[in-house]
């Protein structure tokens, strides 16, 4: 499994650009939100939250069709679903593995990325976090995308399509939890909460949902 986590991350690393990617898109979409919205610092400082994990998300969306992609390329496919090896267990370590590779550059990026919407400590920091816990949902349900369009020439649109709808709970609490933190009245312990809540879920159901799927396509 430690091999596998190093070669995916490599792989990872490579294909695309990896996290630099990632990172140019990220800071792309929160760069221009300024131009858009004018010099008012205060609805930048408002809006930023919510801004930087639109934008998180987004950027995590890049390169997702891929996470299976080499593997059915070169036909290691076949030899994961005939390995002794749990599937789901493979599954999860290439999550983690692209998760290390695509989403944490993304938590990493995100102070920075603060700074530019006017954004004070306490913000910076409750994104920073909240995206840390919530960012690896969204890799996990990528998987089950991943898994579904593997066998599609071009599926890197229909991934996106289907696994954007089922992140938008993770960013209502993500961005939720954020603004919590900042409104002192507001608690911040129940969504951040649920926000984990709902990695840890999707850990479990991701995985198995797009080994059924790889099960599914290889037959």
């Amino acid at each position: 499994m430690t091999a596998l986590f190093l070669r995916d991350l490599k792989l990872s690393i490579r294909a695309g650009g990896g996290a630099l990617i990632g990172v140019l898109f990220f800071l792309t979409i929160v760069a221009v939100i300024p131009f858009g919205v004018g010099p008012d610092l205060k609805l930048l400082s408002r809006i930023g939250p919510a801004i930087v994990w639109i934008g998180a998300l987004l950027a995590a969306l890049l390169g997702l069709d891929r996470l299976f992609q080499a593997e059915r390329d070169d036909g290691s496919l076949d030899l994961m679903l005939m390995q002794e090896t749990p599937l789901v267990l493979t599954v999860l370590v290439k999550c983690l593995a692209h998760w290390t590779a695509t989403s944490l550059p993304l938590v990493i990026a995100s102070p920075l990325l603060g700074l530019f919407m006017n954004m004070d400590e306490t913000a910076i920091a409750a994104t920073m976090l909240t995206l840390l816990v919530g960012s690896p949902a969204i890799t996990f349900i990528g998987a089950v995308g991943a898994a579904v369009a593997v066998a599609l020439p071009r599926g890197g649109l229909l991934v996106s399509i289907l696994v954007l709808p089922l992140t938008i709970p993770v960013l209502i609490f993500g961005v939720s939890a954020t603004y919590a933190a900042v409104e002192d009245p507001a608690p911040f312990l129940p969504p951040f909460l649920i926000l984990i809540a709902l990695t840890l879920f999707f850990a479990v159901i991701g995985p198995a949902a797009a080994a059924l799927a790889l099960r599914n396509t290889a037959d």
